[in-house]
């Protein structure tokens, strides 16, 4: 099987990324653009929607974040496709970023949707609150970076002393951003679980025991997204950005951030999910589309009969 291979000279190892990892990040980057691209289409063909607002506006968000991360997937495919210096450099800075970026975006949004409170302040005190963070940090590694090694495996030995400060206080504020919003979204499933638990138990049939039904279901699916996306990247990145410079423990942490970090691109596939469950109007949007697909015939047939209406008047 065809590999790409790069050489870490200070760490005495072959550092190999097969195939399949650059397969994988294409197959999702398409697959994405695909299903974000559509809801986005929705979004401009939709001018009155049947849900919440508030939901509708975290939705539209996550969905930004989303198409996003897409734009910016080349570059970290090429990265591994390649030895260039400064694709190297701008992965250490705008890739990884951008990656933070979108993968905050989207934890912060997940735990909105899961309450659903004012959106359009919130939205946009999130926005500013996470790209303040992202344009510092990167506007600090380029000042302070380094000089460029032969080293192309990893970003540690790009970092001055005081930004490998600045980038250990980044991660665990990330870490501790990931860990409120995880406690939250399996307190309120929890909540949730237990309130149908007692309306059964109590043998309802009410439409609210139904609506806790459908929320219970939603909230499964955000907390099982999330523990899916997020939860390995979290457990491999902050060790990693503490321990990245030792030998056998630094190079099992880089692999497994690495693979972890393949995982958190597959939320631009399964965000999607969310917006599918969680708003009627696109469901019946996607269910008439799918018939348009499905049955070509009856709907060219069904536009030439109103066509043919239409001339007789």
């Amino acid at each position: 099987m065809f590999q790409i291979v790069r050489l870490c000279p200070e760490t005495g190892s072959w550092i190999m990324f097969e195939s399949p990892l650059v397969y994988i990040l294409s197959v999702s980057l398409q697959v994405g653009l695909l299903l974000n691209g559509f809801i986005l289409k929705f979004y401009i063909s939709q001018t009155q929607q049947q849900a919440s607002r508030s939901l509708m506006v975290y939705l539209q968000n996550l969905t930004a974040a989303d198409f996003l991360l897409c734009l910016c997937l080349p570059l970290r495919i090429i990265h591994y496709a390649s030895n260039s210096a400064i694709l190297h450099i701008l992965h250490c800075s705008i890739g990884a970023t951008s990656l933070y970026l979108n993968m905050y975006t989207s934890i912060l949004f997940m735990g909105y949707i899961a309450t659903v409170r004012t959106a359009h302040i919130v939205s946009t005190v999130t926005w500013v609150f996470l790209l303040a963070p992202t344009i510092a940090y990167n506007i600090m590694f380029f000042i302070t970076h380094k000089p460029f090694t032969s080293d192309r495996c990893y970003c540690g030995p790009l970092f001055s002393t005081s930004f490998s400060i600045l980038h250990k206080a980044f991660q665990i504020s990330c870490t501790i951003i990931f860990l409120l919003v995880f406690i939250c979204l399996v307190f309120f499933y929890y909540s949730i679980s237990r309130r149908v638990l007692q309306a059964q138990q109590r043998q309802l049939a009410s439409s609210g025991s139904e609506k806790l039904v459908k929320s219970r279901r939603n909230m499964l699916v955000l907390v099982s997204i999330f523990c899916v996306c997020f939860v390995p990247y979290h457990l491999a990145r902050l060790p990693y950005a503490f321990l990245w410079d030792t030998n056998t423990v630094g190079r099992l942490l880089y692999y497994l951030k690495e693979a972890a970090a393949m995982v958190s691109v597959f939320n631009v596939c399964l965000d999607p999910l969310v917006y599918f469950y969680l708003c009627k109007t696109f469901r019946v949007h996607v269910r008439k589309a799918s018939w348009r697909v499905n049955n070509p015939n009856k709907q060219t047939r069904r536009v030439r009969a109103a066509t043919s209406q239409t001339k007789e008047l």
